[in-house]
């Protein structure tokens, strides 16, 4: 039986990694160096806050490290609530927030990261509409897993996956699969490509949707 829709405010919850030289974005230093990395993944940030703070009257950004708040802090647009991420591995971190958020009252819930540059308003209207008559609302990204995952309630069970399956081909399987478990109906939304690799910037380099910004920033460094 799935649980009772939450009442809430419609929210937008965005989980980030600081942009911190290094440590984002690390299968694309071949293409950009750390730097750039670093400054594509402030970029993205900005991009998605923008995006989310138009499209639901309350939006969260749940940040890594845990020293990482006063960097994301200055860049953040204002109303924004700032939460630190928690947990041992992405599920446990996503349950987490999941939870602090739905506990401050939001409901319906779309949790989305930084790095589906082609996700746009219409991708969201179409996802919390999904959650009307639907308990979950998934958007497949092109590489197995998910670039946004809709609940009415928290649902984190759906997080529980096996530690060998997050950032694998198997994570969006692995969630449907836990959401029949649970008898929640689910609904599957536009899919859309993920920016993680040189190969993936050179196909969303090739898409007239891609926002201007971002564009600039996945340019391949010239050689001397």
């Amino acid at each position: 039986m799935s649980a009772t829709a939450q009442q809430g405010t419609p929210s937008i919850l965005v989980m980030a990694k600081e942009p911190r030289p290094g440590t984002v974005k690390t299968r694309l230093h071949p293409l950009l160096g750390p730097q750039r990395c670093a400054e594509l993944q402030a970029g993205l940030i900005r991009h998605t806050l923008e995006l989310a703070t138009a499209h639901a009257p309350r939006t969260y950004l749940a940040y890594a490290p845990a020293d990482g708040g006063d960097a994301i802090g200055t860049t953040t647009p204002a109303g924004v609530r700032l939460r630190l991420q928690r947990g041992e591995d992405l599920g446990g971190r996503l349950a987490a927030a999941v939870t602090d958020a739905f506990t401050d009252g939001a409901g319906p819930l779309l949790v989305i990261g930084t790095d589906a540059p082609l996700l746009t308003g219409v991708h969201l209207t179409a996802a919390f509409a999904a959650l009307k008559s639907h308990d979950v609302v998934l958007g497949p990204a092109l590489d197995g897993g998910y670039y946004l995952i809709g609940l009415r309630a928290p649902h984190t069970t759906l997080f529980a996956l096996d530690a060998d399956v997050w950032s694998t081909d198997r994570v969006l399987t692995a969630t449907r699969r836990a959401a029949r478990r649970e008898g929640l109906s689910v609904e599957l939304v536009c899919p859309l490509r993920d920016l993680d690799t040189p190969e993936d910037a050179t196909a969303l380099l090739a898409d007239p949707a891609l926002p201007a910004p971002i564009a600039a920033l996945i340019q391949p460094v010239e050689g001397p």
